[in-house]
């Protein structure tokens, strides 16, 4: 894992980073010391590590929690090299999108594709971070990821115990649903009513598939993309709550 320089700027500082092919970012509050959380974000299709609403996560997350705030990019997105596969699917979605056919099942094939390659790389950037000194093996760890992030996420969750707490949401599947199952540790769930691309019931039915006995559900007004920012706020607290004991 490199550090590719790194900017400061209102008590934050900001460092982009390569493990192998897989270039991320890590946010953390510019004191040095060894840190009290972790968390993972994982952005939404069409986004990048480095999106508003990735950074403005962290940022936020950094005023409840002394953590380090890691994201990378998922593939064929940022700086990653787009792939045959990625050309084809932003090919068919312009063109399902020109035609006003539906693009639900479109968008749930591709992002179980992205899932499949981006899974083994998100376990060897957390291993790679727990390993820096600021971090250790035994810090508490949060993971956020919403839409193409939640496709990853919750098969991630699932089979990773080094997670603590999950803030997931805004996609559903029967495969994810099934994977829900597995999931233990506390969640905050995210659905939007009217969302446009992931069918009401179908998310409804994973977050009631989800076997945390601490899981809260968090339901608004409006398409995929009008997540209410106040709801960055409450991951922010929930994310605080749940790894405030660090050992």
């Amino acid at each position: 894992m490199k550090f590719i320089g790194g900017t400061q700027a209102d008590g934050i500082l900001e460092r982009p980073f390569r493990l192998g092919a897989v270039p991320g970012v890590m946010w953390t509050r510019d004191q040095p010391g060894q840190r009290t959380a972790l968390v993972l974000l994982a952005h939404g299709g069409g986004q990048h590590k480095s999106a508003p609403a990735v950074a403005g996560r962290a940022r936020q997350y950094l005023k409840e929690l002394d953590a380090a705030i890691v994201a990378i990019d998922a593939p064929g997105h940022g700086d990653r090299e787009r792939s045959a596969r990625d050309t084809l699917f932003i090919e068919q979605l312009t063109q399902a999108r020109r035609d006003g056919t539906p693009v639900r099942n479109l968008m749930e094939r591709y992002n179980a594709d992205i899932a499949t390659q981006a899974l083994p790389e998100l376990f060897e950037v957390l291993t790679a971070v727990q390993a820096l000194d600021e971090i250790g093996a035994d810090v508490r760890i949060g993971f956020w990821g919403l839409s193409l992030g939640a496709t990853i996420g919750i098969p991630f969750v699932a089979g990773e115990r080094r997670i603590t707490a999950a803030v997931l949401g805004l996609t559903g599947s029967d495969q994810l649903r099934e994977q829900a199952r597995r999931i233990r540790v506390p969640v905050q769930f995210l659905l939007q009513w009217d969302d446009e691309f992931v069918d009401r019931a179908v998310g409804l039915g994973v977050y009631d598939a989800l076997a945390s006995t601490e899981k809260s559900l968090h339901a608004n007004a409006g398409g995929h993309t009008a997540v209410p920012r106040f709801e960055i706020e409450a991951e922010a607290r929930f994310f605080a709550r749940q790894l405030a004991d660090s050992a």
